[in-house]
C-alpha cells in the first residue's frame, strides 16, 4: 500500500512543522499587504454564528455559559481540524490552509492602521476625530478623555492587542497548527462578546472569560520578553521593560494584559494604567512604570514599531519552537528503531 506507507512517513517527518512555518510567513504577509478583508470575514462570521447560539442558549448561569463557550470554540476548533486533515497529505494545499488561516485570525496591520489613523488626528489637533476613531481599537468611552489620554489609551490597546490578536494566536499556531489558530481566535472573540461584567454577561459570560485567561498566558508572557527585547530598537530601554514587568504586572486586574502593558510601559519609557471609563464604568487601574513620563502622540508610532518588531521575532520564535518540538518528539522512536535495527544484525551474524 504505497499511499499508506507514504502518509505515514509524512506524518513522521518535518513536513508539520515546514508546512506551518511557510503558512504562517505567508499568512502574516498577507495581513501586512492587505490587512482584514472589508466584507466577508471568518471572524465576523464566527460572530454572528456565536452571536445566534446564545440567543438558544442564554441563561443567567455560569453552566450554560460554559456550554456556549464549548459550543462555539469546540466547534471552531473541530471544523478547522476536519480542514486540516482533509489537506495533510498535500503539501500545497495545506500550506494553503495555514496561510488563510493565519490571515484570518491576526489583525496586526489593522491594530497598526487603526492607532496611526487616531495619532494623525491627534497630531492635527482634532480630538473629535480622535474619539470617533477611538471605538474602532478599544471599549472605552472616548468621550470622557482628552488628547493625552486618547494618546495613552491608544498605546495600551496596541500593547494588549499585540498580544491577543498576534502573538498568542502565532503560538498556539505553533502548538496545535490551523485548529490552534481558529481556537484561539474563537475564544478571544468570545471573551469581547460576552467575557465583560455587564449585568447580562457576569454569569453566562464567566467561562469564555476564564478560558481566554487561559489561552492568553503563554502569548502575554512571550509578547512581554520579546517587547523588552527589542525595545532598543525604538530607542527604548531593555531594562526598564524588565522592571516595570517585575514591579506592575502583577498589580493589574487583568493577568494576561499586566505584563504585556508593563513591558511596552518601560520599553517606551512612558507611564500606563491609571483612571479609566468602560461604558460608563470607572476603573481606577495601578500605575505602570510609574517613573515613566506621560505618553505624547509620537509615542503611539512607536508603539505601534515596537508591535511589528515583536510580530516578526515572535513569527520566528513559534517556527524554531514547532520545528524543535517536532525534533524531540521524533527522537525516541529514532533510537528504539536504531536499538531493534542494531539486534536484529547482531542475531542475523549469531545465526551465521
Amino acid at each position: 500500500m504505497p499511499g499508506r506507507r507514504s502518509a505515514v512517513v509524512r506524518g513522521r517527518g518535518p513536513a508539520a512543522e515546514r508546512d506551518f512555518a511557510y503558512g504562517a510567513a505567508v499568512g502574516l504577509l498577507g495581513d501586512r499587504l492587505f490587512g482584514d478583508p472589508r466584507r466577508g470575514h471568518p471572524v465576523a462570521a464566527f460572530g454572528r454564528a456565536a452571536k445566534a447560539v446564545e440567543r438558544t442558549l442564554w441563561r443567567d448561569h455560569r453552566g450554560w455559559g460554559a456550554l456556549h463557550t464549548a459550543v462555539c470554540a469546540g466547534g471552531a476548533a473541530g471544523i478547522a481540524a476536519l480542514a486540516a486533515r482533509g489537506v495533510r497529505d498535500h503539501r500545497t494545499a495545506s500550506v494553503a490552509l495555514t496561510a488563510a488561516a493565519t490571515w484570518a485570525v491576526v489583525g496586526g496591520t489593522s491594530l497598526g492602521r487603526e492607532a496611526r489613523a487616531i495619532g494623525a488626528a491627534l497630531a492635527a489637533g482634532d480630538v473629535e476625530r480622535a474619539r470617533e476613531r477611538l471605538p474602532h481599537l478599544c471599549g472605552r468611552d472616548p468621550q470622557a478623555l482628552d488628547g493625552q489620554q486618547i494618546a495613552r489609551a491608544v498605546v495600551e490597546s496596541v500593547a494588549e492587542n499585540t498580544s491577543d490578536a498576534v502573538v498568542g494566536a502565532l503560538v498556539w499556531g505553533a502548538v496545535a497548527g490551523v485548529p490552534g489558530l481558529a481556537g484561539f481566535r474563537a475564544v478571544n472573540t468570545l471573551d469581547a462578546m460576552v467575557g465583560h461584567l455587564s449585568p447580562r454577561y457576569r454569569r453566562f459570560g464567566w467561562a469564555s472569560a476564564r478560558l481566554d485567561d487561559a489561552v492568553g498566558w503563554p502569548g502575554a508572557r512571550l509578547t512581554a520578553v520579546l517587547a523588552g527585547a527589542l525595545a532598543g530598537g525604538v530607542d527604548g530601554d531593555p531594562r526598564a521593560a524588565l522592571r516595570a514587568v517585575r514591579r506592575d504586572a502583577g498589580r493589574h486586574p487583568s493577568p494576561n494584559a499586566g505584563p504585556v502593558e508593563a513591558s511596552f510601559a518601560g520599553a517606551l519609557g512612558v507611564r500606563l494604567g491609571g483612571t479609566l471609563a468602560y461604558g460608563g464604568r470607572v476603573e481606577h487601574r495601578p500605575v505602570l512604570n510609574g517613573e515613566g513620563r506621560p505618553v505624547e502622540v509620537a509615542d503611539i508610532e512607536r508603539a505601534v514599531r515596537l508591535s511589528r518588531r515583536v510580530t516578526g521575532a515572535a513569527l520566528a520564535v513559534c517556527v524554531a519552537g514547532r520545528f524543535g518540538f517536532g525534533a524531540i518528539r521524533r527522537t525516541p522512536g529514532a533510537i528504539r528503531r536504531t536499538t531493534s535495527a542494531g539486534r536484529t544484525t547482531s542475531a542475523g551474524k549469531g545465526r551465521g
